[in-house]
């Protein structure tokens, strides 16, 4: 729904002075048609986000779901907070019994660790994986990354009831959550804000499962060049 308040994209988008000249008078309606769309999609992403801002109070998590540190000690949910209200958790595939992590997750989390130190200054962030903390962490010194902290759940439960983990077949599906916290100390309280949902079901015909906004920078570049992202080429771990 349009904000009458907002200049319309289209007069906006009539406002642009290329830079490269000369364009063709082709080229120059249809970027400028472009620009509105664009203009539009900012404007989407803005409203979106305002909705997700003013969901109800999310459910409260009464499991007391463990985690395993770097130091070998034994947390739980409300302790990845640290001094925060707000912690975003990712689960990453990268159980026992997998030889390497998934490459996609990897993919992510390089570009998370590069921000997580401006992320801490606002919240807590916390990577969680059914691999023993040891082995995550010997992934993300092999990966030079320096900032994001990694959780090993102390079972499955975590993982299953988050869509992590199916246990049926042991596949494993990354989920990106957000969680808020209500108190501090021994009578915090910790609620679901939001988490990804949105399902292979749910893709469109010709794409691969996605959540939007896309968080993957990978993606967002390759969607801006000519050949876009493709159908069939995903990141490895080594080239």
């Amino acid at each position: 729904m349009s904000d009458p308040a907002l200049t319309p994209a289209d007069v906006l988008a009539a406002r642009r002075m290329p830079r490269v000249a000369p364009e063709s008078a082709a080229y120059a309606q249809a970027r400028q048609a472009l620009l509105a769309e664009e203009i539009e999609l900012r404007r989407h992403i803005e409203r979106v986000a305002a909705q997700r801002r003013a969901l109800p109070p999310g459910p409260v998590i009464d499991k007391a779901y463990r985690f395993i540190d770097a130091t070998g000690a034994e947390v739980g949910l409300a302790d990845l907070f640290g001094d925060h209200q707000t912690l975003i958790t990712y689960f990453w595939m990268y159980g026992p019994d997998r030889e390497r992590p998934c490459p996609m997750c990897t993919n992510l989390l390089g570009p998370l660790d590069a921000n997580a130190a401006d992320l801490a200054q606002k919240v807590a962030v916390a990577v969680l994986g059914r691999s023993p903390v040891e082995r995550q962490l010997a992934f993300k010194a092999e990966r030079g990354w320096r900032s994001l902290t990694f959780y090993q759940t102390s079972d499955d439960g975590f993982a299953t009831d988050f869509g992590g983990l199916d246990r049926a077949n042991g596949w494993e599906f990354p989920v990106l959550a957000v969680f808020g916290k209500e108190g501090n100390g021994t009578d915090a309280r910790v609620r679901l804000f939001w988490m990804g949902e949105m399902s292979g079901e749910m893709a469109d015909p010709g794409q691969d499962p996605r959540g939007a906004p896309d968080p993957a920078p990978l993606w967002t570049m390759l969607d801006l060049t000519p050949d876009g992202r493709g159908a069939d080429w995903y990141p490895k771990l080594t080239y």
